[in-house]
């Protein structure tokens, strides 16, 4: 695998962070519409986009060597640990989804089920079956309600504990549908399989995905531009269809998605590369290190500490006040993982994790 790459816990840090600010303001509330809201919207399913891929890069840095060396025996040692963490985060996840029906960790564990079965495919089919995951969405929407259980004026579900709703929301209609989303976990299987640490190839990286995310917002603004001839109605059907937003999750979002992680990452290695012994990359460093137990102390805590001082206020407070708070909170995440990584080095949901997972 060669040398560790710190930029990878940077970006997962950046991406827990921006989840936070999307999280925060979108239970807590977003009223106004200013300066603050439009930043805060360049979130939306961006971060949680990154989160995935780089979740596909770990499964990729944990397997590699096993693949190359073609040691079958260390292989179906990994794979029987990705299966049983895989198993865990569906269980997590599932076990606040009353509290929290966004979550994405049980999504989270069929996307590394799924990519288990992908494991020793070649690269170029890797890539094949994340373009076939985009494009099966909008087929589905032939044959399928995407509105179907969907309340989204209160962004609730019905019937998510019966079979046929369940099986709907993982799969096609929930926050982060297997299909389409589990294509960002393929993207960063393929990205992990690459030399992260040749700087050339990640400045390539960079340039390409950053041009394609420009390339991708102006189409996308262009179309709707265009096609709607400003009708307003017109415009909210094609923004569905031809939009970058997250739901309904159509290929212009998703490749829009890819494009502005693998920038993130590619970014985040280059720069934790130049700046090594920065007290800011070494704070972030540390931080995404513990990204699983910040992901659900920001639902558990976070979001659970506003409901117990002023439930009634919950879902109409500013964006300035939900984006201040998610700004403050992750501020005290980051405090925490310095002074937690001087004594132990694993988060505690991350140490829960490997003691009944390895």
């Amino acid at each position: 695998m060669g040398k560790r790459v710190i930029g990878l816990d940077v970006a997962r840090a950046l991406a827990i962070i921006g989840m936070i600010i999307v999280n925060f303001k979108v239970i807590l509330g977003s009223d106004s519409t200013n300066w603050v809201k439009n930043i805060a919207n360049i979130f939306d399913g961006k971060a949680a986009a990154t989160f995935v891929v780089l979740a596909g890069v770990g499964l990729a840095l944990m397997t590699n060597s096993a693949i190359k060396s073609n040691d079958d025996v260390r292989l179906k040692a990994l794979k029987i640990r990705i299966a049983k963490r895989a198993l865990f985060l569906f269980v997590v996840g599932l076990s606040y989804i009353a509290i929290w029906p966004a979550d994405i960790l049980h999504f989270y564990g069929i996307y590394m089920l799924v990519i288990l079965l992908f494991l020793t495919k070649k690269q170029n089919t890797i890539l094949l079956l994340a373009g076939l995951f985009i494009i099966a969405f909008p087929l589905l929407l032939m044959f399928f309600n995407y509105e179907s259980g969907w309340d989204f004026t209160s962004l609730s579900y019905s019937k998510f504990w019966t079979i046929n709703g369940f099986i709907r929301n993982l799969f096609f209609n929930g926050f982060h549908p297997v299909v389409p989303w589990v294509a960002f976990m393929l993207v960063g299987y393929w990205f992990g399989k690459q030399n992260l640490n040749d700087n050339r190839f990640i400045k390539k990286m960079l340039l390409i995905s950053a041009i394609a995310f420009v390339i991708i917002q102006l189409l996308s603004y262009s179309f709707i531009t265009i096609l709607s001839n400003g009708d307003i109605k017109t415009t909210k059907e094609l923004t569905e269809i031809l939009g970058t937003n997250p739901m309904p999750p159509m290929p212009l979002y998703m490749l829009n998605g890819i494009s502005i992680a693998i920038a993130i990452i590619s970014a985040c290695i280059l720069l934790s590369k130049q700046f090594e012994r920065n007290k800011m990359i070494n704070a972030l460093e540390k931080t995404g290190q513990l990204a699983l137990t910040f992901y659900v102390a920001h639902i558990v805590i976070g979001i659970g500490l506003i409901e117990i001082i002023n439930p009634e206020k919950i879902g109409v407070y500013s964006i300035q006040f939900s984006v201040l708070y998610a700004l403050s909170f992750s501020f005290f995440c980051i405090i925490f993982a310095i002074i937690w990584r001087k004594f132990k080095t694993s988060g505690p949901l991350e140490w829960i994790m490997r003691k009944l997972t390895d």
